[in-house]
């Protein structure tokens, strides 16, 4: 069998670009591969080929965008907070997040209860009619600010803080159970 290095330049230019293209793939979807099957011999099948398992949040966001469910993401990085109807963005706000010492945990919950005011207390604040407030995870809540407009700075005791109108907005917009997906 004669082999052309012309075609074996083809192949490993092949390679390279599919194998681009699908890091680029993991990169735009936030995907990890967590783990890499090597065939055992050249006669195995695809079935011991590549394996992506993307982490709990990740698969969260892409089981809520092939539904027609309404819910909310929090990016902490982006300190942006999205609301989506399935696949289709509705609605974007600039929020202020937990400080470091007080950070807004990660993860995929839902709004538990819905208040118009609310009264905040911790050891070393105590906020009387917080507006549109939404508990999703105990105390941490999405709720309106009317005490500081530094929004896109994280800035809370581990709350979603969102200006006030902004607030309200999803406050009517959101129903007690929709998915809220707090990620990096």
């Amino acid at each position: 069998m004669q082999v052309h290095m012309r075609s074996l330049w083809k192949w490993h230019l092949l390679i390279l670009m599919t194998t681009s293209v699908f890091a680029n793939f993991l990169s735009i979807y936030h995907l990890q591969i967590t783990s890499l099957a090597a065939p055992a011999s050249k006669q195995n099948s695809a079935t011991e080929a590549e394996t992506v398992r993307p982490d709990k949040i990740t698969q969260a966001i892409l089981n809520l965008k092939e539904s027609q469910q309404r819910w909310i993401e929090i990016n902490l990085k982006e300190q942006k907070l999205l609301a989506w109807e399935g696949n289709q963005f509705v609605y974007g706000t600039t929020i202020s997040t937990g400080k470091r010492l007080t950070p807004t945990p990660t993860g995929v919950f839902a709004v538990q209860t819905k208040l118009r005011q609310a009264r905040m207390r911790g050891s070393d604040y105590d906020i009387p009619d917080v507006p549109y407030t939404m508990y999703y995870d105990g105390n941490y809540a999405i709720h309106g600010a009317y005490w500081h407009n530094n929004f896109g700075t994280p800035v809370s005791h581990g709350c979603v803080n969102l200006p006030p109108k902004n607030a309200l907005w999803l406050f009517n917009w959101a129903k007690v159970g929709t998915p809220v997906v707090v990620r990096k």
